[in-house]
This record gives C-alpha cells, sequence and structure tokens, in this order.
C-alpha cells in the first residue's frame, strides 16, 4: 500500500480470519506469562513482547504503525498530548547544557516549553527567524547544539518551513532535523521526504479530528546515524539500566524511537490511553477526505476576505499572493495548505471580541483543526503570557484573529464570517 488514501484507510491493523474488523480496546494494564524467562527477556529489550502499559500496549500499537506508514517511518511512539510530544522527543536528545534552534513562530505553549521551562532545565533554545538566511541560522549552531526545530505550519502564523534550507543546516551539522507536522498532516506533507529526521504531531487536532481525543506523536525517520556521531553521547554508550546495551549500535534505524520509549518515556510516563488510540486510529480513516475539504473550504473563505475592507492584513499560503504560495505548492500535496487562516481585522483588539461575539456557526474554542470551525484571539488566551515584544516575534500581532475552517458548507462558513466582520465596526 503506497497511496495515503488508502493508508489512511487500511495501515495499522490487518484482521487475521474470524477476528474483529477494528482494532479492540486493549484496557488492561498488564500481560501474563508463563515463564521469567520469557519477561526477562522482554525487559532486556532482547524479546518483542508487552510488559506494562506504561511501555507499549496493543491498541496504542496500531496507532503507532498506521502514523508511521502515513509519514514513512520505521517506528513512532503515542503519548499523552501533543505537548508530551514534543518534550519526550527533544528530551531523547538533550541534556542539561546543550541548546537546540527553533524558530520564533511557534504555537505558544511550545514557545513557553523551549523559552521557560527548558531554560530552567539547564537546555537553552536559539531562537531564529524562519525568514532569516542560511547563513544566519548557521551562526546559531555549535558543538552543543542537539536539533533544528520548526513547524510544516507555523501556528497560529501560518508561515510555511523551508525545508531545504533547514535541511541542509542540519546535514551539514550532523544534527537531527525535527518537524512538528501538526497543521499539515501526513496527508498533506511527509516531511522526512524533505530530509526531517524526526516527526513529531498533537495527534489531537486533525489525525483525531472531531476533538475528542488528546494525544500526541512521535515519529522516528530511521535515517540519521548516531552511531559515530559525537553530538550524541547518549546513543553511544552504554546504558547501565538496560546491561549495557547501546542504542545506537543494537537497535540500528530505530535506535532513537526505542530511546525516546524504553529511557525517556518510561520515566516520564506520559503515555497515551488505549481509549484515546482507539479513537484516534479510527479518525484517522477519514483523513484524506477532510484534509481536502477542510483546505478546499479555507481557500475559498481566504479569497473573500482577501480583499475585505475591514480586513487589514491576511495570512494563508494558499493565496497566490501570500509570500509562502511557492513554497506551498513546492512542499503541501496538490498545494492545499489545510484549514487554519489568520487574519488581522481593521479596530484592532477591541474589534476582535466584537467580531467572536457577532459570529454564529463559528464558536470560540481554545482548539484548532477539527471538523467544527472555530475561532481564537490568540494575544489574550494562547499567547497572553507573551509580551507584545515577543508577540510580535511570535508572528502574533495583537489584531490577529486565527480561525479553524471545519468541514461545513463552504457558503455557510464565508457568510458567518462577512456579517461579523461588519458587526465588528459598530
Amino acid at each position: 500500500m503506497k497511496n495515503k488514501e488508502t493508508l489512511c484507510v487500511q495501515a495499522g491493523y490487518t484482521p487475521d480470519n474470524g477476528e474483529e474488523r477494528v482494532p479492540s480496546i486493549v484496557l488492561s494494564t498488564t500481560y501474563a506469562y508463563n515463564s521469567p524467562e520469557e519477561l526477562a527477556g522482554i525487559f532486556d529489550l532482547t524479546t518483542p513482547g508487552y510488559m506494562y502499559n506504561r511501555i507499549s500496549n496493543p491498541t496504542c500499537t496500531c496507532l503507532e504503525e498506521k502514523i508511521t506508514a502515513l509519514e514513512g517511518g520505521v517506528g513512532a511512539l503515542s503519548l499523552a498530548s501533543g505537548m508530551s510530544a514534543v518534550n519526550v522527543a527533544m528530551l531523547a536528545l538533550c541534556n542539561a547544557g546543550d541548546n537546540f534552534l527553533a524558530p520564533s513562530a511557534l504555537y505558544g505553549g511550545t514557545y513557553n516549553l523551549f523559552a521557560v521551562t527548558y531554560k530552567r532545565q539547564g537546555i537553552e533554545c536559539r531562537f531564529y527567524d524562519l525568514d532569516a538566511t542560511e547563513s544566519d541560522i548557521e551562526k546559531l549552531v555549535d558543538e552543543k547544539t542537539k536539533v533544528i526545530f520548526v513547524e510544516t505550519i507555523a501556528n497560529p502564523a501560518g508561515v510555511v518551513a523551508d525545508f531545504e534550507k533547514l535541511s541542509k543546516i542540519a546535514k551539514k551539522h550532523k544534527i537531527v532535523f525535527m518537524v512538528d507536522n501538526t497543521i499539515a498532516s501526513p496527508y498533506l506533507c511527509r516531511p522526512i521526504e524533505f530530509g526531517a529526521n524526526v516527526v513529531v504531531h498533537s495527534s489531537s487536532k486533525y489525525l483525531d479530528g472531531h476533538a475528542i481525543a488528546l494525544g500526541g506523536l512521535i515519529i522516528d525517520a530511521g535515517n540519521f546515524e548516531y552511531l559515530g556521531n559525537k553530538r550524541y553521547p547518549d546513543f553511544n554508550k552504554p546504558d547501565n539500566s538496560y546491561h549495557g546495551l547501546v542504542f545506537g549500535k543494537d537497535f540500528g534505524r530505530q535506535g532513537y524511537i526505542t530511546r525516546a520509549r524504553m529511557v525517556v518515556n518510561r520515566d516520564i510516563g506520559a503515555v497515551m490511553s488505549p481509549m484515546t488510540a482507539f479513537l484516534t486510529f479510527n479518525g484517522m480513516t477519514t483523513l484524506h477526505l477532510r484534509m481536502e475539504k477542510h483546505s478546499q473550504n479555507t481557500l475559498a473563505l481566504a479569497k473573500a476576505m482577501e480583499k475585505h475592507p475591514l480586513v487589514k492584513w491576511i495570512k494563508y499560503a494558499g493565496l497566490e499572493s501570500d509570500k509562502d504560495y511557492k513554497k506551498a505548492q513546492k512542499y503541501l500535496y496538490k498545494g492545499y495548505v489545510a484549514g487554519m487562516l489568520s487574519f488581522g481585522i481593521k479596530g484592532g483588539r477591541e474589534a476582535a471580541v466584537k467580531f467572536q461575539k457577532a459570529l454564529k456557526l463559528i464558536r470560540i474554542a481554545v482548539h484548532i483543526a477539527d471538523a467544527r470551525s472555530c475561532t481564537l484571539h490568540p494575544a489574550s488566551t494562547t499567547h497572553r503570557q507573551l509580551s507584545d515584544e515577543a508577540l510580535i516575534a511570535a508572528g502574533v500581532a495583537p489584531e490577529m484573529i486565527r480561525l479553524s475552517v471545519g468541514i461545513e458548507a463552504e457558503q455557510d462558513i464565508i457568510n458567518d464570517v462577512l456579517q461579523a466582520l461588519e458587526a465588528s465596526q459598530k
């Protein structure tokens, strides 16, 4: 199976004759064995199997195999939330004294993790501008740099990543290139094809698609050589908790995802529940249908808003006038840019409040990327911890409104936005 549409529907689980057509929800926290030797082999990582739900679960495995197939990786790890996915993915590579590179235009929760929480832990985030030149970004790299991080489509700034530029820097310095592919989804973009080594997702967004299941995922591309790379000693020295196993040597292409699961998340315990895995797995069967409809609806809305007198500016890379249009055509399937649209409203914060209150179909919600349209004013909600200067650096102007366009009827969405724009000035 190579077509993404078929992978959405079929990947991750194939029932044997007479078995259930849909994966079961395995709620047992533990698993029984006939001999201590069998279980010892599982603990030593020499024998496949399940030991305890903090490590793995059969329902979660189905989801992990589906996302691995869709992203084109070698293995995946399911986690409790998108933030836990980012955290575990980074801590599998970074220790106190290390640093990594990330753009200032980031989802607010990720920005705070990188700029505040990691700073307390002795891990430095060096922020770069997404429009910076290759040489300017490269100046931030030193011998302790472990990761170059980017979002495929920045949330809520809407900027499309320049994979070619960033992967070139990462390859030159033999640094892991990590991509948050939440907003694009693996249907619209497979970052591994453009040089990514690790991909992360908030599965709560388009993968679930219905705003019912909080979760996160890490996917290992299996295309980075940790063995012999002095930047990553944790993959090159014996791990005493596993009788001297060397992750870069003993697990080959799956060394990264194995260490993320068996060392980092073993100790953190940010596991995904089997129920969440079940809901997300089944939500993903319609991912390809939903992503096309989200994209089509959003482009139609963007075109209706583009020259509206009450719209100061609009950011949607599906518009030919957008500075990221060429990158969207280059990196995103069919040039589709998913369902997130950001715009600045005439009248600033006061008008933004009136606009949201006037909406009838679209609801205010601290969420994005599900079947129902919703809206948010980031400066007063998800990014409210940032100063005005930090807001601008993160691509979040005070007047910015983020629209998450759903899969309702196109004209109903457009009509609701247009009437709310008029009401915002009264």
